[in-house]
């Protein structure tokens, strides 16, 4: 009999081992929707109903965030599948990753848990890039800035705009996302705007959801993060959410950037996008149809 129980304490410690392994891998999978009236209303904008009848109704689109207890990657994925269905091979061709060319758009994420590293990879002209970046709270946010088109074929710099003022309420709210019990941090940027040539400060308020208990620091938007692994990001009009979570084998390549990317530090790209707007506003036709342009993450 004592055998019998020791045996049994054994195999229940073995699981326990197991269970603790395997939790220290997994899948997590985001909904981002965006609503852009509601955007450019949170912004203090004014729109025409004509206008917002020709503005693109809210859209969906699925993300994934991949983890192992040193490593991470996100990214979006195809709204058909996504690698929960990959077994424990990794993401496999279930992560179906979306690019898009110019600096705004979806890019790769890629963590390094031991030196707090973050690595961005994106497509620019042809060329894949890898930039280092990391988590913080900036002043660009969610939404970084709404701009008119300006005078027709003026292609004069922008003027610049002034950074907002950034205020961080820590609430005692809490709600649970995906199993976890998750606080809330209020981020308030108040930023000066000039509608209809009258400036006006416009206050927007995103909100962040973020737990402790998977052991890693991340979020949706690097930009937005305060601590922990935030599993939602809440403002007007656009919102990330984590939607299920599944424990498995994660492939080391699913985590690590591509060896082919080419390094780019933030003044070059700085430099490489300032050319690109240049190029677009001499290009812009005289008469044409002002545009509203949001600067992507």
């Amino acid at each position: 009999m004592k055998k019998i129980f020791l045996a049994l304490i054994g195999i229940t410690c073995l699981l326990s081992v197991a269970d603790a392994q395997k939790k220290t891998s997994g899948a997590i999978q985001f909904e981002t929707t965006i609503d852009p009236a509601a955007m450019a209303a949170a912004s203090g904008m004014q729109i025409p109903d004509q206008m917002k009848a020709r503005m693109p109704s809210a859209s969906k689109s699925n993300f994934e965030l991949l983890f192992t207890a040193t490593q991470a990657s996100y990214m979006a994925v195809e709204d058909m599948e996504d690698s929960n269905g990959a077994g424990g091979g990794g993401g496999g061709m279930g992560r179906m990753m979306m690019r898009f060319g110019g600096g705004g758009g979806n890019r790769e994420y890629y963590y390094n848990f031991a030196d707090q590293k973050l690595t961005e990879v994106f497509d620019l002209n042809d060329t894949t890039y890898y930039m280092p970046s990391k988590l913080e709270l900036s002043a660009s946010g969610p939404i970084s800035s709404f701009r008119m088109g300006g005078t027709p074929g003026d292609t004069s710099k922008p003027k610049p705009v002034a950074a907002p003022k950034i205020e961080v309420l820590k609430t005692d709210a809490t709600k649970k996302i995906i199993g976890f019990d998750c606080k809330e941090v209020i981020v308030k940027s108040t930023r000066s705007v000039k509608i209809l040539d009258m400036d006006k400060d416009v206050t927007e308020e995103t909100h962040l959801w973020y737990t402790n208990d998977l052991g890693f620091n991340f979020s949706p938007n690097p930009k937005m993060w305060t601590e922990g692994t935030v599993l939602a990001i809440e403002g007007r009009g656009s919102s990330t959410i984590a939607k299920s979570i599944e424990y498995r084998g994660v492939s080391t390549k699913d985590v690590t950037p591509p060896k082919k990317a080419r390094l780019i530090t933030e003044a070059e790209y700085k430099v490489k996008m300032d050319n690109m707007m240049k190029r677009f506003r001499q290009n812009r036709p005289r008469g044409g149809v002002q545009r509203i342009v949001v600067p992507g993450n």
